[in-house]
């Protein structure tokens, strides 16, 4: 590959910002580690938007508070938030979470917080790099959640200037919620985000899988169909479906409800890993990961979400995109989402099924519905940083 540009094969390059590439992290000897591999720590935005979290966000920032404090039982959280929320965030947060000012047009950190990649050095070292994607509000003018993304596009580049981390731009669009590695060289996506005409449709699937090997150090993709129902605001993120548990093993969001539209997405997905290899050539091991009964909005939730310009309105009765995959391996531990309610049988039996994928890592449980309202989960309001040392 070329030290700037498209990729070897890519066609056509980028206009505009492809120039902006001119250094490829995998050529470096950089890779995209596992999540389970140690994290130095755990960044966080912090949710403000009317639009977005209802009755101004006050439900989904106690949500917040609840991820970060269970996180830092296993490691270091850096809440991030806009300049005018940070003595709230200060007063709502334990005194060893530490509070910054980075400006963000909402908290969704997996998507606009940069993509860590490390790369292993003699004596058993690690050097720390991060990937910053463009973002275009999951699909901008076609489909996108608000109009102005501008201060979403500088978080990532800020975090890796507060760190004093290398920073590898890269011209495509591309959301972290939308890919999963195992950090061996096989990556997770959905066909039906990256493969999306509103995030690069100038690109094709063998240019995007070259775009992918280029920063990330993959060497293999597997694509999936379709991610969740529901999963409307992010065009099918992996992460709310399938993630990988360890090498050569395959969480999948999963439900024996054959009257679900969601179980013939399953199944597919199924067939598909169960008959392919990772990189390494092992065959995938799937593992169910149950889903939780359909869950809806109810009114007074809808009813207190703002509609302003550009934004998405909340619909009562609409389904959400509930699902466990959406955790956060964290070290020594892992944190799942629970919703309570008609879900508490099923918030019990994701814990075993975690656990017992995650042997060795305490699984922890936090109620997560009011970020499942705001259109993600705990996966996606969190951003590893990995350990600069093996």
């Amino acid at each position: 590959m070329s030290g700037s540009g498209a990729p070897e094969g890519a066609g056509p390059p980028l206009g505009g910002a492809a120039a902006a590439a001119t250094a490829d992290p995998a050529a470096l000897g950089f890779r995209m580690p596992a999540e389970w591999e140690p994290h130095e720590r755990t960044w966080m935005g912090w949710p403000q938007r009317p639009d977005n979290w209802r009755d101004n966000a006050s439900h989904a920032q106690r949500a917040f508070v609840d991820v970060a404090t269970a996180i830092s039982q296993f490691e270091p959280v850096t809440i991030c938030a806009n300049q005018e929320q940070v003595a709230a965030a200060r007063e709502a947060l334990p005194p060893h979470i530490s509070v910054v000012c980075i400006p963000q047009d909402d908290a969704w950190f997996r998507d606009t917080g940069p993509t860590f990649v490390v790369k292993e050095e003699p004596g058993g070292g690690r050097a720390v790099a991060g990937v910053d994607w463009q973002f275009n509000a999951w699909g901008g003018l076609e489909g996108g959640l608000y109009a102005s993304w501008e201060r979403d596009s500088g978080v990532a580049g800020t975090i890796l200037q507060m760190e004093g981390t290398q920073r590898f731009p890269c011209p495509i669009v591309m959301e972290g919620g939308s890919i999963h590695v195992d950090g061996q060289g096989t990556l997770l996506t959905t066909e039906e985000c990256l493969l999306n005409h509103n995030r690069n449709p100038e690109l094709s699937r063998e240019q995007i899988e070259g775009w992918l090997r280029r920063m990330l150090g993959v060497q293999k993709i597997i694509w999936l169909p379709k991610g969740l129902v529901g999963d409307d605001d992010t065009n099918g993120h992996i992460d709310n479906f399938a993630c990988f548990a360890a090498p050569g093993v395959v969480l999948l969001a999963w439900t024996d409800d054959e009257s679900d539209p969601q179980h013939a997405i399953s199944k597919e997905a199924f067939q598909i890993l169960s008959g392919t290899t990772d990189a390494q050539g092992r065959k995938l091991q799937v593992v169910k990961l149950p889903l939780p009964p359909p869950l809806h909005i109810i009114e007074h939730e809808a009813a207190g979400v703002q509609v302003l310009d550009g934004s998405k309105p909340r619909v009562a009765g609409e389904r959400m995109a509930a699902s466990y995959a959406n955790c956060y391996v964290c070290n020594g531990g892992v944190v799942v989402p629970a919703f309570g309610g008609e879900a508490a049988e099923a918030d019990a039996r994701a814990v075993e099924v975690l656990q017992a994928a995650f042997p060795g890592r305490k699984v922890v449980s936090v109620q997560s519905r009011e970020i499942l309202l705001g259109g993600g989960n705990i996966h996606c309001i969190t951003q590893q940083q990995p350990k600069g040392a093996a």
